[in-house]
C-alpha cells in the first residue's frame, strides 16, 4: 500500500507549519520551494487541509497558511482519511466497480480490511505534536529554511 502524493504533501504542509513559531503565516510559495514540489499541487493540498479544518488560509498580499488547530489536536490517521480519496486496498472493497469473480468465497478482503484498520489505528495513536518535539521542530525548521534558500550559513 502506498499513500498518494496528496496525503504525503498534506503531512509535509502540516510539518512545515508545525515547525514554525506559533501563529506564523506561511506563503504556499515558501512551502513549495522548501520541499521542491509544485506550487499548483500544493495549493490543492492546502485546500483539502483547509476544508477539514487543519489549516487556516488567509487570502491577499499578506496572506498565507497557518495551523488552524493545535498540533496535539491533529491525528495522523484523520489526515490520511481526509487526504486520501480512495483507501480501498483492492478492487473488491468497492462493490460498485468490483469485477473479481471469487468475492462470494474469498477471505482476503476481511484480512486486508483488518490490516487497513490496524494501519489507521496506529496512525490515530499519533498526533502532529508527536512529530514535533522541541528539538525536532528546531531541526526541521532549519532544514526547511536551508532547502528554501534562506539561512545558508
Amino acid at each position: 500500500m502506498q499513500l498518494t502524493l496528496h496525503a504525503d504533501y498534506a503531512f509535509r504542509v502540516l510539518l512545515y507549519l508545525g515547525s514554525q513559531p506559533p501563529g506564523h503565516v506561511a506563503a504556499t510559495k515558501d512551502i513549495s520551494q522548501s520541499y521542491g514540489i509544485s506550487k499548483h499541487h500544493l495549493v490543492r493540498v492546502v485546500q483539502t487541509l483547509s476544508e477539514h479544518g487543519y489549516v487556516a488560509v488567509n487570502a491577499g498580499r499578506a496572506g498565507g497558511v497557518s495551523l488552524a488547530r493545535e498540533a496535539d489536536q491533529i491525528k495522523l490517521g484523520d489526515v490520511v482519511r481526509n487526504a486520501e480519496t480512495n483507501l480501498q486496498v483492492v478492487e473488491c472493497f468497492d462493490m460498485r466497480t468490483n469485477t473479481c469473480p471469487i468475492v462470494p468465497v474469498c477471505q482476503l478482503k476481511p484480512v486486508l480490511s483488518e490490516a487497513l484498520d490496524a494501519f489507521l489505528s496506529v496512525l490515530d495513536s499519533y498526533t502532529l505534536a508527536d512529530l514535533l518535539n522541541p528539538r525536532r521542530r528546531t531541526s526541521l525548521a532549519k532544514l526547511l529554511a536551508v532547502s528554501h534558500g534562506r539561512n545558508r550559513g
